[in-house]
């Protein structure tokens, strides 16, 4: 295997889709108040980039936390990660961690800078924080002792950081202000956010108990974790509808429904299956039906 190939491998480009969902649904939200500002595109395209940047950052650093503590062995039901197969060393993988650390706190500096320009310096410094909390947090799920994602709170810092800080962050950037209701589409793109965790978490069920990896799938047990799937699944299905039905989305305008089908036919896979290592095809189905469904319902918004 080639080195790009290597690195490209380890950024799990099947995750990138999803952890921009949140950015283009708060945009969308933001867009009927703020398609005026000039630097909207702008702020959009860096914010976009911004994410990526945090998403690659988590998938390196979750390849080298589980690397090193050795998570990552045989018994493992999902594919081969960088380290675990050798492909990438450790301490090259370390720099990596580094360098994208560094180009998203860069990028995100160049968002803060366009959004509130030199006259908001609290508000910058808030979102300066926020980015480098972004950083510990796509470090910390499975780097050093204290590792979250070994206690049962990944799924926690999921939904804070892909849908509440994605989504109304999102939303926030373009005006500097808030609108409550877009808590709703906060909550959706979250908890679909969590079910692809979940998903990995219940593949991966066995493995993680075997070496004291106490994921929330891990806490709840196999039935427990597809009844907790089903609801983040659904409930976040519910929250998009009513906020549709809240921003007095035109009749035509509900096609975006048509984004939950791939939901429904995954929620019936999810509850039939009794072989852990077949979830593994459904990551690929969330985390792109979510960012379908995201892009539908943005449309819908605009339009």
């Amino acid at each position: 295997m080639s080195k790009v190939k290597a690195w490209v491998g380890a950024a799990r480009l099947r995750t990138l889709p999803l952890s921009i969902s949140g950015i283009i649904v708060g945009s969308a939200c933001a867009y009927p108040y703020f398609s005026t500002n000039p630097l909207f595109a702008y702020i959009f395209a860096f914010a976009i980039i911004t994410t990526l940047l945090f998403q690659i950052l988590s998938n390196f650093a979750n390849d080298y936390g589980d690397g090193v503590k050795g998570t990552d062995n045989e018994t493992r039901v999902g594919p081969q990660r960088a380290i675990q197969s050798g492909a990438i060393t450790v301490v090259a993988m370390k720099k990596g961690i580094i360098l994208t650390s560094l180009l998203s706190l860069i990028s995100a500096l160049i968002l803060i800078y366009l959004s509130f320009g030199q006259d908001h310096f609290l508000t910058s410094i808030f979102f300066f924080v926020l980015g480098i909390s972004c950083v510990a947090a796509a470090i910390k799920y499975t780097v050093g002792k204290g590792a979250y994602g070994y206690r049962g709170l990944g799924d926690l810092f999921v939904f804070i950081f892909f849908g509440l800080v994605s989504v109304i962050g999102g939303f926030y950037l373009y005006g500097m202000t808030l609108d409550w209701w877009v808590i709703l589409p906060a909550v959706a793109v979250g908890n679909l956010s969590i079910a692809v965790l979940n998903i990995n978490n219940m593949r991966d069920l066995d493995s993680d108990k075997l070496v004291g990896k106490n994921t929330l799938a891990v806490k709840l047990g196999r039935e427990g974790a597809k009844k907790y799937h089903y609801f983040i699944v659904l409930s976040a299905l519910v929250a998009l509808i009513i906020y549709a039905i809240h921003a007095e989305i035109a009749f035509v305008g509900y096609f975006f429904i048509l984004g939950f089908l791939p939901f429904v036919k995954h929620l019936i896979f999810v509850a039939k299956n009794t072989v852990p290592k077949a979830l593994d095809s459904q990551m690929k189905v969330v985390a792109l039906g979510t960012f379908l469904l995201s892009v539908l319902f943005s449309v819908a918004l605009i339009l």
